[in-house]
Formats: structure tokens, sequence, C-alpha cells
């Protein structure tokens, strides 16, 4: 008589799937992004400082702000266009020395016009990172876990924003506004990290192999979402982004000046609400990304 032995084997745990290479790209897109929100979100905190000491009315200073987010539209669509091409890796890396060293430069600036460019251009890098960074982590990411690791990578904005409100409420009455700034330079040393450590995800590779091999790159893809069968979707998608935007920037984008302004409030007690608001902010994002996992692996 025979004896059948079945073996079971237990399920791979969902942070045990990934690879190395997925990982470190992750890891490149996360540090890519949350320090991109560290440089960005560092301004909303010094706008009347640097009203005051440029002596320009705080409107002048809010239009740098407003700039800065309309030149993120321009650098996204570039860095998408140019990952399609190039690789993941490679825009990634510009638009973080990119957004880095605007910051560190803005630090130095002797007019508000200086201030104005540099910062300008710092909104191109900043919306460079993102499609780089997400493609480079997402589309090689497992299934099973992609939607909760979408979503800490996505709330890790709110953790940028804490980082730079932690700073300015520690800091600020030391190193000024100027040295906030300036210490946006730091993340340019992820560029280290992104050259030795990460690979081009090989999904990415492949498919752009066949396109040069069967002659089917697609030279305008923008052109492409606005056509018939797919505008919709376009449409639909943009407005829902252009909606999160406006909801969050009426929020976030001038209360830390309300509060130095109307209230007379110090930097610590400032910085004290926003940091618990982030906090919130990227809990909520792993909230919601993960039933996509859970879903995910019940469809399995």
């Amino acid at each position: 008589m025979a004896t059948l032995v079945e073996t079971t084997q237990a399920p791979l745990p969902w942070w045990k799937e990934p690879t190395r290479d997925q990982w470190r790209a992750w890891v490149a897109a996360w540090l890519g992004w949350t320090l991109d929100s560290f440089d960005f979100t560092i301004f909303l905190l010094i706008m009347l400082p640097i009203a005051q000491e440029f002596n320009v009315p705080l409107t002048d200073v809010t239009f740098v702000f407003t700039i800065t987010l309309w030149m993120r539209l321009v650098g996204a669509v570039s860095s998408g266009w140019l990952g399609d091409r190039l690789g993941r890796r490679l825009p990634l890396m510009i638009s973080i020395l990119g957004y880095s060293l605007c910051n560190f430069i803005a630090g130095f600036s002797p007019t508000f016009w200086f201030l104005f460019l540099f910062r300008a251009l710092l909104g191109f890098f900043m919306g460079a990172e993102w499609p780089a960074g997400a493609a480079l982590a997402m589309e090689q990411w497992p299934q099973r876990s992609r939607g909760l690791m979408s979503g800490v990578l996505q709330g890790s904005w709110g953790i940028g924003f804490l980082l730079s409100s932690a700073v300015y409420g520690l800091l600020f009455n030391t190193i000024g506004w100027r040295g906030c700034l300036w210490i946006g330079v730091l993340p340019a040393l992820t560029v280290v990290y992104v050259r030795y450590f990460v690979k081009e995800p090989p999904v990415w590779v492949e498919n752009r192999r066949i396109q040069r091999t069967q002659n089917r790159e697609v030279r305008m893809p923008l052109f492409s979402i606005f056509k018939r069968g797919m505008i919709s979707n376009t449409a639909l998608a943009c407005w829902w982004m252009a909606g999160g935007l406006v909801t969050y920037y009426s929020i976030n984008g001038m209360f830390a000046t309300h509060l130095q302004k109307d209230l007379g409030l110090s930097p610590a007690l400032i910085a004290t609400p926003i940091v618990f608001a982030n906090a919130v902010v990227f809990l909520a994002s792993m909230f919601w990304g993960g039933p996509a996992t859970v879903l995910a692996g019940a469809g399995r």
C-alpha cells in the first residue's frame, strides 16, 4: 500500500515576493518623491519672510508658488516622453538633481526675480520626478501588493511635507528662510544611489526592444490620448487630478502663511498641525492602497 504524502507550501509573504532589484527601484522612487515634496513644500512655510526681505507684496510671492505648479505640468509631460525613449533612470536622476540644485541656488537669491526664476525651474524638475519614479517602481512591482505600495509611494508626499515642517519648526529661527532652501540640496545625493544600485525595469527594456525591431515607436504619444475612444478617459483623469490639486492647495497652500501673518504663531506652533496633518495623509494613502492589494490577492 503506497502512502501518498501531500506537501503544502506556505504562501510567500507579499513583502518577500519582490526581487532585490524591484525593492531598490521602489526605494529610489520613494526617495525621489518624498524629497521632491520636501523641496517644494518648504516654500509654503517661508513665503511671508521672503515677502518681507524683498519688500514685495505677499501676492507676488504666491505667484511664484503658482508658476511652480504650472511648470510641474510641463516637466511631467517632458519626463514621460523622455522616459519612454531613454529609460526611467535617467529622467529620474535629472529631475532629482534639477530640483535639488534649483532649491539650493534659490537660497542665494540677491533679488526677488532671481528667486522667481529658480523656483519656476524647480517646478519643471519637480513635475518630472513623479512619472519617471512611479513608472520605474510600479511597472515592475508584483501585482499582489501593487495597490498597497503605490498608495505608500503616493502618500509619501505627506512624509516630505512633514519633514519640511519639522525643519522649519526646529531650525527656522537659526538658519532663516535661505537656510531652509539650502538644506534642499541634500536630495541630490539620491542620484548616486539610483546611478549605481537601480536597474531599468525589464518590462521597459523588452518593450523598447520590440518597438525598435518592429519599428512601432510612437513618436507623439501625447496626441494619442486625445483621439476618439481615449479622450473621455483622458478628460476624466485630468478633471479628477485637477480637482484633487485645487482642493489640496486651497487648504495647504496658504495655511502656514495665515498662521504667521494673521495669528503671529511661532515656527514650532505653525509646524505642529502641519506635521500631524501630513502623518494622516500618509496613513490614509496606505489605507486606500491596501484594499487593492487584498482584492488582487483574492483573485489569485
